[in-house]
This record gives C-alpha cells, sequence and structure tokens, in this order.
C-alpha cells in the first residue's frame, strides 16, 4: 500500500483539488492521510464531504508545530510500506501510484525511488524540469547550480521504513526538512532515479518557498546546509566536493566572459576585493 500524506493549514483554495487529484490516480492500493492544522477557513468541510465518499481518506484537524510536525502525525498513522508527500497545492501526473507500486515491488527494503518534476509558476507556465539524475550525497552537496536537487516530494517515494533509520522530519526546520532528509536518507537507502515525470509542483506566490526566494532566505539556508554535510565528510570526499564545485564556477564565469567581454575588468576587481577583505 502507499500512504500520502497532505499536510494542509487554511487550504481551502486547493484541497478540493488535491484530494480529487489522489482519486484521479485509480489506485486501488493508496490511503490519503491528510493532517490539517486546524484550519479557520473552509478546509475541514471540504475535507469531511470526501472523506464521507471515500474510504481511503483518513483524516485528523488540530493544532500542530507546523509542516514538520504534521508530516510526523501522518507517517505515525501511516499503515502502507511506501510513503509519499503530497503538499495541498502540488499533484501527480496521471497513473503514477500505480507504476510506484509496480517499481517497489522489486526492490530492496529501505528504498529511495526518485522521478522528475514539472516546476511551474503561479500562472501555470513550465518553469523547468527538475531532473535530479545524480543522487550520491557528494553529488547533492554541489548545490543546485552544479547538481540539481530533488525539488519537491510529489515526484520521489520510499519505503515507510526508512524513517525507523534516519528519524521523522525535524519539527524545528520549517523550511528545508525535505532536503535534510534526502541528505540523509541517500545514505542508508538504495537510491534509484527513473527519468520519468511524476510530479508537479506549484512555486505560487502564497508558497513557503515562493515568499523565502523573494528575499534569497532559502537560497542562504541551503547554503548552510549544505555547508554543514560537507564538513561531515572524509576529508578525500570533501576535496572532491571543492574541486567539483569550484571546476563548476569557473566554467560558469567563463562563459559569461566570453559572452560579456567588457565585464572582465570589474569581475577582476570584484574577485580582488574578496581575496583581500
Amino acid at each position: 500500500m502507499i500512504s500520502v500524506i497532505t499536510p494542509v493549514y487554511n487550504g481551502e483554495q486547493f484541497v478540493a483539488a488535491c484530494i480529487q487529484g489522489v482519486i484521479d490516480q485509480q489506485c486501488l492500493d493508496v490511503e490519503h492521510i491528510i493532517i490539517d492544522g486546524g484550519s479557520n477557513d473552509q478546509t475541514v468541510q471540504m475535507i469531511q464531504r470526501y472523506a464521507a465518499q471515500h474510504p481511503h481518506i483518513r483524516w485528523i484537524s488540530e493544532k500542530d508545530q507546523g509542516q514538520s510536525d504534521a508530516m510526523n502525525k501522518g507517517i505515525a498513522m501511516a499503515k502502507g510500506e511506501i510513503l509519499s508527500v503530497l503538499n495541498v497545492d502540488d499533484d501527480y501526473e496521471t497513473n503514477v501510484l500505480n507504476r510506484i507500486t509496480e517499481i517497489f515491488k522489486s526492490l530492496p527494503e529501505p528504498s529511495f525511488v526518485v522521478g522528475n518534476c514539472n516546476v511551474w509558476d503561479g500562472d501555470g507556465n513550465l518553469l523547468f524540469v527538475n531532473q535530479p539524475r545524480n543522487l550520491k550525497l557528494s553529488d547533492l552537496l554541489l548545490g543546485w547550480d552544479v547538481n540539481p536537487i530533488p525539488a519537491n516530494p510529489a515526484a520521489y517515494f520510499y519505503h515507510t521504513s526508512l524513517h525507523n533509520q534516519v528519524g521523522l522530519y525535524r519539527v524545528d526546520e520549517h523550511y528545508l526538512m525535505d532536503l535534510q532528509f534526502i541528505l540523509e536518507a541517500v545514505q542508508i537507502a538504495n537510491v534509484t532515479y527513473i527519468d520519468e515525470t511524476w510530479g508537479n509542483f506549484r512555486l505560487h506566490q502564497t508558497t513557503k518557498t515562493f515568499q523565502s526566494l523573494q528575499t534569497r532566505e532559502v537560497t542562504h539556508r541551503v547554503r548552510r546546509m549544505l555547508r554543514h554535510y560537507r564538513q561531515k565528510l572524509p576529508l578525500h570526499k570533501r576535496l572532491w566536493v571543492a574541486t567539483r564545485f569550484e571546476s563548476d564556477i569557473i566554467k560558469q564565469q567563463l562563459s559569461y566572459i566570453f559572452e560579456n567581454p567588457r565585464d572582465l575588468p570589474q569581475l577582476l576587481k570584484n574577485k580582488l576585493e574578496r581575496a583581500f577583505s
């Protein structure tokens, strides 16, 4: 069975489409666990209407400590051996859950399986397709600019038992709980990348990700987290990551210089100022 966990708080704009999206997967071996954080809009009433007609929906509504806490509550309720987190404003591509059920039949436990994810803006324009092909810890620690990291949990699935080894989502982490879980999971699980598009991630203005990107807050948080994990690597791997990172940055800078040769004096000036500051 697949347990799909959806944390939500005041999500009346999206919750019906999210629930219907799981129903439309037509997967007979799924439960949809919805953890509401005590919404004061129409979210609970919408969940109740669907749950009355669809027994695969299980839900609770109570105050929590944020998204991580809600996901942890869902994990505690989960009966499925396969887990997926589906944020209320995201969705799956057609027939993904049945596809995942078949894939996991031949995988050792615990496994962590990653597909591609469409990333959309708030107006329905496709920004890019996230294709995180390289999923070793050392590759992920190179950062977004060098190696794509899985963008959204709608495009990855894993054995529920993986949490027995990596722990639950950190309740005090409200932005990068997914990234931290991934960095821990790839060190333990059997990791598989499949070049198929499974999820849709929407960066509309009400999301935490969009708002933090506007202030570059999430960028700084990601850099700090990646730096923390790099420092825990064995020395030879740390050197490999540093070499790859610098190599790719140099390539980007050379490409920019070739396209904008007039900017070379200012780039050199900036580099000298950083070196001696």
